[in-house]
């Protein structure tokens, strides 16, 4: 995670922790050294605001922190313009004591406060009003871009309550999928009449949309934010308004010192349990921001795929060819002369079930032929398996499911402790059995005891 620093002057007067809400601010100041903490309450206005700040002996020497939340950052910037030194505390990061049950206004401002004064709190990144406007449009057109398929998806229940199914092409929503929509009539005139109300729905959806995409091109080309976008659509798999999305939502990427930073941020590392000896890793985190997470992770899946030049668009800088290459090189598991070659298995068909383990013999009737660069080792022998106790052996081909010997013996003995063939396959030995199949080699004899 990104090390926010404070924003604290050197030689701070007085400690003040705000838990604010919509209408009003519950306020807790503490001393530098000891004391016990001071609550009062004010309104969210400017000028009760400012009254607070001059009442508490003017901006010099105070430390100020609220929790991030839905009033945004407008009081932090409110702060800044009377000189107040603020910080932003990241609500999911503010310890908690097992076993509090109680929960008010007061006791979270001055729990806020001591932890401010202790230095236990983290802080986060405040972005610029440009950047927050950003979001704020990607967000909007991320709403509407959901609402156009719950949208879409009500038309064609609709339609399909009705007997309506599109038959004439595979995909939906295109040209002639909305034309076949359009010349829909249903029987019921109050059903017709609902249809059409989802319809002039959807296509106000679809006129926002666009709309949106028009203004983001715009942006995307304008001073502030054409550098940073230029940069980011040479990678495979972002595109103007992925890295607009990007950029809103990330901010300024310097601000990582490395890339395990950004991907702890982002919630994109795997979580973990460990302990002494022990190390457990599980899923990812998907702790951090959901919205650029997506991004990222819609645009990997053209990371699977060969790297390759664009036919058309920003040609791939030397970063952004080594982020294709690296991606298709960890993916790649087999070594560059058998990228095409197929390793050889026995057949599962009836005939060959009960086959030998290893590859068929030259006189073999198997149509399959070994490759040329491979080496392969003779066919094993077939193993002989003992009945015991019938007082006869019996030579059968061997299955490679069975790897044991069946021992008939009076049910009332004892079972053998110790070096006893079991009855029935166990899960070590059917693990040895498939690693030796696997690797050409004989399966272990298995003798039982008597």
């Amino acid at each position: 995670m990104p090390d926010v620093s404070s924003n604290q002057p050197a030689d701070v007067r007085l400690w003040v922790a705000l838990d604010v809400h919509k209408l009003s601010i519950v306020a807790a100041t503490l001393p530098p050294v000891g004391g016990q903490p001071e609550v009062q309450q004010i309104e969210t206005t400017r000028a009760a605001i400012r009254r607070f700040i001059d009442r508490l002996g003017g901006p010099d020497g105070l430390a100020v922190c609220y929790e991030a939340g839905p009033g945004g950052f407008d009081l932090l910037r409110v702060l800044t313009e009377l000189g107040v030194a603020c910080d932003v505390i990241a609500p999911s990061l503010i310890p908690v004591r097992a076993g509090d049950r109680i929960k008010t206004d007061r006791r979270d401002a001055k729990k806020l406060v001591r932890l401010y004064r202790g230095g236990q709190l983290s802080y986060v990144q405040p972005p610029s009003p440009q950047t927050e406007g950003l979001r704020d449009l990607m967000r909007c057109r991320d709403d509407l871009r959901c609402a156009r398929t719950a949208a879409r998806h009500r038309v064609s229940k609709q339609l399909l309550r009705h007997g309506r199914i599109y038959r004439d092409g595979t995909s939906q929503w295109t040209k002639m999928h909305r034309a076949w929509i359009a010349r829909q009539r249903l029987d019921d005139d109050l059903a017709h009449a609902a249809l059409c109300q989802m319809l002039l729905h959807l296509d106000g959806l679809d006129r926002q949309l666009d709309a949106i995409d028009r203004d983001l091109e715009l942006i995307a080309r304008g001073e502030r934010w054409a550098p940073i976008v230029e940069v980011l659509v040479r990678f495979k798999g972002i595109s103007t308004r992925t890295a607009l999305g990007l950029i809103a939502e990330i901010g300024d990427f310097h601000r990582f010192g490395h890339p395990r930073e950004l991907c702890a941020w982002l919630g994109i590392v795997p979580s973990e349990y460990s302990s002494g000896e022990q190390r457990h890793r599980g899923h990812i985190t998907k702790t951090g921001n959901h919205h650029a997470r997506r991004l990222l992770i819609e645009a990997a899946w053209a990371y699977q795929h060969r790297p390759r030049r664009p036919d058309r668009g920003p040609e791939p800088d030397a970063r952004a060819w080594q982020a294709q290459s690296g991606c298709t090189a960890a993916t790649s598991t087999s070594p560059p002369n058998a990228a095409n070659a197929r390793p050889w298995r026995p057949s599962r068909s009836p005939a060959s079930s009960r086959a030998s383990c290893g590859p068929p013999s030259p006189t073999s009737h198997s149509s399959k032929t070994p490759p040329a660069t491979s080496s392969w080792r003779q066919p094993l022998p077939e193993p002989t398996l003992t009945v015991l106790g019938s007082g006869d052996r019996r030579d059968l081909p061997e299955d490679p499911r069975l790897n044991y010997a069946i021992p008939t013996r009076d049910p009332s003995a004892r079972q053998p402790t110790t070096g006893h063939c079991p009855a029935v396959p166990t899960r070590a030995s059917q693990s040895d059995s498939r690693r030796c199949r696997r690797d050409g080699r004989p399966t272990p004899a298995t003798t039982p005891t008597t």
